[in-house]
């Protein structure tokens, strides 16, 4: 499964800038990697890990508001997503095939 985070926070004042910032901090920790600048993706082995995955996100989320969506996928749904325009090179895998991390 696929965990993706989309988020449109404030960044008015010095405290929402922080708290922007400490977001997407988090989401990195949290093994996420960016798609797009608001749009962050995360690999779950299954819908359990996901649930836990988006706990956790909810937990980090700032409550100064903005807006934060998460949607969870399969790899397959993922995979056959088009990319009409990609100016840079990216090391995310595009695909379904498993892989091995040792």
């Amino acid at each position: 499964m696929r965990v993706i985070v989309f988020f449109d926070l404030p960044t008015l004042t010095s405290l929402d800038q922080r708290n922007y910032r400490n977001f997407k901090k988090a989401l990195i920790k949290e093994g996420f990697v960016m798609i797009q600048y608001s749009v962050y993706s995360k690999l779950a082995l299954n819908s359990t890990a996901a649930t836990t995955i988006c706990n956790k996100v909810a937990a980090v989320t700032p409550r100064n508001g903005g807006s934060v969506e998460i949607l969870c996928i399969t790899e397959k749904q993922f995979s056959s997503m088009r990319i009409i325009c990609d100016n840079k090179k990216s090391d995310i895998i595009q695909n379904d095939k498993k892989v091995l991390i040792l």
